[in-house]
């Protein structure tokens, strides 16, 4: 409550300094003991700047001040400011208080029309007063300003990559990784070089800067999933598995404690950084993430082996998670609980493994069963939440679609894994299951004539494409089965039921072939083969590639007996042709 005096303000002023340190977390109360401060030197000095904003504030104390002995302290205050308004990403403000520290007007401008440039420029540019050496300081003004050079570069060119204007982030990244800053930060640097370099296409710089960034800071893990990632586009399968593991490894075990810093200070910039692109880029993920990586890059890469290993590991860190937060679909690489049994299901089938199969695609049924209503006509329920809540209506007939397509797809495997085991009428069983569940959805009305908009959003929607997909493969399948037990007209039916669904399907074209042709009905096959053999170029690749559960079955559906058939087919056109 005493009246602010000149001669004691550089000793207020100090204090203020070291006491608004000691808040560095509550940027609230800093910002107004910062306002405070300046307020009392402008009454000591016989002015008044109630009313002004802080930006104003600072303006009138800077021009109007002119007492040596405050300049030090002045200085000292306006480091603080700065730091806050660069953790709030204020760089105009920041860029403006600078400027006026350092009396400069154009200094930065003539190097760069960039504003933010003109930052850097006047950062590196700022003479400090010198400090009276009887007023001991927590942290020097000259190392709370080294850090806000390196602070300024790493925004910025946090701001450049989230922008896209990669080559600028680079540059930016690459002056703040030559600062003054922690080695945790400066791993945290190095990572994002990584990261900009792999989105410039440059994959080998990435792993440079990526394994430089784990040089500094072994715990600095998000370098490790960035690298995964880069062996990932490289192809490179082993070195991306066992880079997965080391993070795998590393996130199960309790890190170790951080080992001292050689020097302590109360502002550092993991204080001052604090931007969503950065918490992205440095996103720490929950071991079920890395093992469901481990899992799925396993079943992509056909080690259907130690994807089942993985796939059954993830399962119980699941399971033991159900009291934890375990995150699942969003932004986590987790997708849902039933597409992670439906992959697990694949990959024990292609294993060999098919009983196992069998009982980890029961759990998704038996799951899914109460959450998929009776019968879902599309475009009915799109047209009546057309005008009250479009968005609801449309999200919750795809977690409908969503659960039909699991439990469809559950079926479906079964299926296949009954086949495998000769047990040919339980795999018709499943396979009838899954179209029987499949005729759920009606993609239009009854009755009235189809909108035709509203038509082809039903169409578009991927959840209706999978439950395409998912229909063809148990046709096809069950035609299969029904081939296999002499069954050739309804083998047929089942063929050309799949070609009405998936026009020109090399797959069901050539078991329908084959089934017209154990049918004796070889002109009519002939025919058939002549039409596909010449369309079948045009039709592969069509569609939305399938999801990862639904891999396996494309491969169970390609006819293998292609040539010989074609042979036959050829043979028989021939003696025709001499008849």
């Amino acid at each position: 409550g005493l009246p602010p005096a000149l001669p004691t303000l550089p000793l207020e002023l100090t204090l203020l300094y070291n006491f608004l340190l000691f808040t560095v977390g509550t940027s609230d109360s800093a910002v107004e003991g910062i306002r405070q401060g300046l307020l009392r030197v402008l009454e000591a000095c016989g002015n008044c700047g109630e009313g002004l904003s802080t930006e104003e504030l600072w303006q009138k104390v800077l021009q109007e001040v002119t007492a040596e002995e405050l300049q030090a302290p002045l200085h000292r205050l306006g480091a603080l400011q700065a730091a806050w308004w660069l953790s709030d990403g204020r760089l105009s403000s920041t860029t403006v208080l600078v400027r006026l520290l350092s009396h400069a007007k154009d200094l930065g401008r003539a190097r760069s029309h960039e504003g933010e440039n003109e930052l850097l420029s006047l950062l590196k540019a700022w003479q400090l007063p010198a400090e009276e050496t009887s007023l001991p300081l927590i942290q020097s003004t000259e190392d709370l300003k080294e850090m806000l050079c390196t602070t300024a570069a790493f925004l910025q060119g946090l701001q450049e990559l989230d922008a896209g204007n990669l080559s600028i982030a680079l540059s930016y990244l690459q002056k703040a990784a030559g600062g003054f800053c922690t080695k945790k930060v400066l791993a945290q640097i190095y990572t994002c070089l990584g990261c900009c370099a792999h989105r410039m296409g440059k994959p080998q710089t990435a792993l440079q800067h990526l394994k430089r960034a784990l040089q500094i800071d072994f715990q600095c893990l998000p370098a490790l999933f960035h690298a995964a990632a880069v062996y990932h586009q490289l192809g490179e399968t082993d070195v991306e598995l066992q880079a997965l593991a080391l993070l795998y490894e590393a996130l199960v075990k309790k890190p170790p404690a951080a080992a001292p810093s050689s020097r302590c200070f109360l502002i550092q910039m993991e204080l001052l950084i604090h931007t969503p692109v950065l918490a992205s880029l440095l996103c720490p993920h929950h071991p079920s993430e890395v093992k469901y990586l481990l899992a799925q890059r396993c079943l992509q890469d056909r080690r259907v082996t130690d994807a089942v290993e993985h796939y059954l590991d993830l399962l119980a860190l699941l399971q033991e998670g159900l009291q934890q937060q375990v995150p699942i679909g969003g932004s986590s690489a987790l997708p849902r609980i039933p597409e992670i049994f439906l992959e697990a299901a694949s990959a024990l089938e292609q294993a060999g493994r098919h009983q196992d199969a069998i009982t980890m695609c029961e759990e998704v049924i038996s799951r899914t069963t109460d959450l998929i209503p009776r019968m879902l006509q599309l475009e009915k329920v799109l047209e009546q939440t057309e005008c009250t809540s479009p968005e609801a209506g449309l999200s919750q007939t795809k977690e409908s679609l969503c659960c039909l397509a699991w439990r469809a797809a559950a079926f479906l495997h079964q299926g296949w894994a009954w086949a495998k085991l000769g047990e040919s009428k339980e795999a018709i069983t499943q396979f009838s299951r899954c179209l029987g569940d499949l005729l759920r959805v009606q993609l239009c009305g009854s009755g009235t004539e189809t909108k035709g908009c509203c038509l082809q959003m039903c169409v578009s929607l991927p959840e209706v494409e999978v439950l395409q997909k998912i229909r063809l493969f148990s046709l096809i399948g069950r035609g299969m089965q029904f081939l296999e037990l002499g069954k050739h007209k309804e083998a047929l039916l089942d063929f050309q039921h799949g070609l009405h669904i998936s026009p020109g399907d090399p797959a069901a074209a050539s078991y329908l072939v084959q089934a017209l042709w154990k049918l004796n009905r070889k002109q009519e096959a002939a025919t058939h083969w002549q039409k596909f053999s010449q369309s079948s170029s045009c039709e592969d690749g069509k569609g939305r590639p399938c999801p990862l559960y639904l891999v396996s079955c494309l491969k169970k559906v390609v006819f293998p007996h292609r040539e010989s058939l074609a042979r036959s087919v050829q043979d028989f056109l021939g003696a025709t042709d001499q008849d």
